[in-house]
């Protein structure tokens, strides 16, 4: 079912439509490196290989999960020695990008920089975080959007009347609401459920029925990235922060026997002690972001323990988001007040003219008073907000006790 021209193409027109810019260079056949990064089943491979047969150019691929830094300087030299001047730079297309090591990635450097390879990487995680500076900034980064409900459609029927299996069943299309939900924007998923729902049979009406009475037939189903994947997620997070520990690795279990990438569920659980736990154990942020680096470093299978060990400590700890609403609290605040200045007695003087103007003239440094402490004005001029609240737990009382031993009625309230 993967088209080879972008006239088959379905989905993603903010980057492929007319006028759009993969269209213009893939057009003018100077194409540059870049990152696809968006959900799986979206389009990020076809794309890929789009290019590479519309540009007539070599098309070496790499999956960052079995390919190590031996294979890619092989994939590298087979490029530049098979590569004439006349032709465009071989594409190398690497999948999950996002799973290669600091060193695999260092060695790609040289040979995008050099041209000896357009580099081609699709990710379903945020570029930011996971590639290196020195590759990102030598690659454009394209985002990719779930599949809308015309676009699944479209292919849908599609594959009842063009692929080879499927052509042959007599597909109709009563009701398409359950299959396009399940799907969750996710053309390899579509497919999938279309391959479950008539297997075995030769003449196929799709109901919203057929489709979840199939769905349901297996209990351990578990699509990463459609609507089981949220809701499996909402309901580890919402057993945390509701401190029922058996609930929480119910669904934990659920997520690692489903296949859920380990660093998913470790970002969720750092999440969750900043959100949900906070100030009142401060260890939980600790505790959750060892667990993080410890999976990073371990893997699968040992990298269950961990994250059971976190998910655990999380659910009984005593809860609190007084950093969340503060911090939410606060830009709100700011968005309605904008870009206040800062009071002068604040500001750094580095140069003799702000100090002139009297920058940081009757700054107080607290360390040269009792206790490391004296009052003074820190908001800007005219403002005088409370956005950090204490909630009624043991660690958050010593917090206040000590902010109202400090600023007296400010933080009585």
């Amino acid at each position: 079912m993967r088209p080879t021209s972008l006239d088959g193409y379905i989905g993603q027109q903010h980057l492929v439509g007319e006028g759009a810019i993969l269209r213009q260079m893939i057009d003018s056949g100077r194409v540059s490196s870049f990152i696809l990064w968006g959900p799986p089943g979206v389009g990020k491979t076809t794309l890929a290989q789009i290019i590479a047969h519309t540009l007539k150019t070599p098309f070496y691929t790499l999956s960052a999960v079995t390919s190590g830094v031996k294979d890619v300087r092989e994939v590298i030299e087979r490029a530049r020695s098979g590569r004439f001047f006349s032709e465009a730079s071989p594409i190398l297309f690497i999948d999950e990008i996002h799973r290669f090591s600091k060193s695999q990635q260092d060695s790609l450097l040289g040979a995008v920089e050099q041209g000896v390879v357009t580099l081609i990487g699709a990710t379903t995680e945020n570029p930011s975080f996971e590639v290196i500076r020195p590759l990102l900034s030598r690659c454009a980064v394209y985002v990719l959007k779930p599949l809308q409900n015309d676009d699944l459609l479209q292919l849908a029927h599609r594959a009842a009347t063009e692929d080879v299996e499927l052509r042959k069943k007599h597909i109709t299309f009563e009701q398409t609401e359950a299959l396009l939900r399940f799907s969750g924007g996710d053309a390899r998923k579509l497919l999938n459920i279309m391959e479950m729902i008539t297997d075995n049979a030769d003449e196929v009406v799709v109901t919203n029925k057929l489709v979840t009475d199939r769905l349901q037939q297996n209990p351990l189903a578990y699509d990463k990235n459609g609507e089981v994947h949220y809701d499996i997620i909402s309901a580890f997070i919402k057993s945390i922060r509701g401190s029922d520990p058996d609930a929480a690795i119910y669904w934990l279990a659920r997520m690692i026997e489903g296949g859920e990438d380990p660093a998913f569920i470790a970002r969720r659980l750092v999440i969750s002690a900043s959100e949900d736990i906070g100030l009142a154990n401060p260890n939980a942020l600790l505790l959750a972001n060892a667990a993080f680096d410890t999976v990073m470093k371990i893997g699968w299978p040992e990298g269950r323990i961990p994250l059971a060990e976190a998910t655990i400590y999380l659910a009984t700890s005593p809860k609190s988001n007084s950093a969340y609403m503060a911090i939410n609290e606060a830009m709100s605040f700011v968005k309605q007040t904008g870009n206040q200045p800062v009071p002068l007695h604040l500001r750094n003087a580095p140069t003799d003219l702000m100090e002139d103007l009297g920058y940081g003239k009757g700054y107080k440094y607290a360390h040269d008073y009792e206790n490391h402490f004296v009052q003074q004005q820190f908001l800007p001029d005219g403002i005088d907000q409370r956005f950090w609240h204490a909630q009624p737990n043991a660690a958050e009382a010593k917090l206040r006790e000590r902010m109202v031993q400090l600023w007296g009625e400010r933080f009585k309230a």
